[in-house]
């Protein structure tokens, strides 16, 4: 029997792909050998046949350059726990993996599969640089006057866009008046009111074609502190004042703008505009969410090695469907992100990605001190005026409670922290009143902790149902 050469992940690693303890768990029960009757692995993927409750055993598979999963289980969990637990088998002892020539026809069809989606959207990107390389090249050519200037540009106007734009001015104009209402009628009477009043606005913002907006409107409807409130009206009133402008925003800000209504830009503008970045990317955190209609949203957080950027990977699935790359919170890979147009460019896509040797992990951008951390956070939400999230990495920190309420403190500042109650003692625990290094998502309130990490180990989120901003 030959043994495959690709990487195997340790236990560590593959415990944090679970997207909760009680996933990781249900994986570690899994792990007697007489509930796997078929385990094989070479070089491009790990696959097994877990015996569940029923005749026919779950078929479970792990494209192993993500890692990716797929399991015929019905679990809603990704990665399930059969995934899980194929790949903390293969951590504990890969000689108990078969190696065959081919591996089964059901993996075979599934890693073909992939590689040829891989391979179509490779071949759309190359033919889209090609067509804008035309077209740059055609506005350039000089014209019978010998002026290249006055080369007839392409007309990009898009029906279909001016035909958004005008419903979404329509609601807008509506939201506006509505909002204006709300002010002239005071905030204390407005968080009295019933609810219907702002679904339905929040309906209308949808039939306007700005749906994003009916998540403001939600949030605000809940919003209990007054000051609070009156924030996000503002931000809604600014966005509604930037729409009415936008001939006359950058490209960045415009960007910024048909995002936060719920109109960004798609994967192959992003390809064709954003920057570029190539660095060694590291995953300071992540965190799954499960919204309203099976709908699951993640959000995986990067920095960069060499540049010292923050990248956020803004990911959704349906259901059982799954995400197809997973990422482990700690570990590096050298890439390319292609970030989204922005006054503040943070979300991106990924386009290229390799291991990096597991000794070059700890090299990761050192941690700025906390008052360039926090100037930094200040200036990404002054330039995007309605960014919701952005990363802070404190190093140094002590965990207090302080009346029910926990805090992040450093030398000179105090940040109260979002963290699911029941998790509070253990991160008392590992913090030990000693110095820690947190993650989070800051949203100009609380910091919501993602990660944690000490000298007696690290806590990170898991999956939140019902997850809402």
């Amino acid at each position: 029997m030959t043994t495959a050469t690709a990487t195997v992940l340790t236990t560590e690693a593959v415990l944090a792909l679970a997207p909760d303890d009680a996933s990781a768990k249900a994986a570690r029960g899994l792990l007697a050998p007489a509930k796997w009757p078929t385990l094989g692995h070479d070089t491009a993927a790990a696959w097994g046949e877990c015996q569940g409750s029923g005749s026919k055993p779950y078929q479970t598979q792990v494209d192993l350059s993500g890692p990716v999963f797929k399991c015929s289980c019905p679990s809603r969990k990704f990665p399930c726990k059969h995934g899980l637990a194929l790949l903390l088998l293969r951590a504990q002892d890969t000689s108990r993996f078969t190696t065959p020539a081919e591996p089964p026809e059901w993996v075979r069809a599934w890693l073909e599969g992939r590689r040829e989606r891989a391979e179509k959207q490779e071949q759309k990107q190359q033919k889209q640089q090609k067509q804008q390389d035309a077209v740059l090249v055609a506005a350039s050519a000089p014209t019978a006057s010998g002026d290249p200037a006055a080369a007839p540009i392409p007309d990009t106007t898009n029906a279909r866009q001016d035909k958004r734009w005008q419903r979404i001015d329509a609601g807008l104009e509506e939201l506006a008046r509505w909002l204006a209402d709300r002010v002239r009628r005071g905030l204390a009477v407005q968080t009295r009111e019933s609810a219907g009043e702002w679904q339905t606005m929040a309906a209308r913002m949808v039939d306007a074609q700005a749906g994003a907006l009916a998540g403001w409107l939600n949030a605000a409807a809940a919003e209990s502190d007054s000051a609070a409130l009156l924030a996000r009206l503002g931000r809604l009133q600014l966005l509604i004042e930037a729409v009415q402008r936008r001939a006359t925003l950058d490209a960045g800000v415009l960007a910024d703008v048909r995002a936060t209504l719920g109109w960004p830009l798609d994967r192959d503008e992003v390809l064709a505009r954003g920057e570029a970045v190539d660095d060694v990317w590291r995953v300071d955190g992540q965190i799954v969410e499960e919204r309203e209609q099976r709908l699951v949203e993640r959000r995986v957080w990067l920095s960069g090695r060499r540049s010292g950027r923050r990248a956020l990977l803004l990911d959704f699935s349906h259901g059982t469907t799954g995400f197809e790359t997973s990422w482990i919170t700690g570990q590096a890979r050298a890439g390319r992100l292609v970030f989204f147009p922005s006054a503040t460019p943070l979300r991106a896509l990924s386009v290229q990605r390799e291991a990096v040797p597991d000794s070059s992990d700890g090299e990761a951008h050192v941690p700025a001190g906390w008052d360039d951390e926090l100037d930094r956070a200040a200036a990404a939400m002054a330039a995007h005026a309605w960014l919701p999230l952005w990363p802070l990495r404190l190093a140094g920190a002590t965990i207090r409670v302080v009346e029910d309420d926990v805090w992040a403190c450093g030398d000179v500042h105090a940040l109260p922290l979002n963290v699911p109650v029941e998790q509070v003692p253990t991160l008392l625990a590992l913090a030990g009143g000693g110095l820690v290094d947190l993650h989070g998502e800051w949203d100009g309130r609380t910091l919501r902790l993602l990660t944690l990490r000490s000298n007696e180990g690290v806590w990170q989120i898991g999956r939140i149902e019902g997850g809402a901003r």
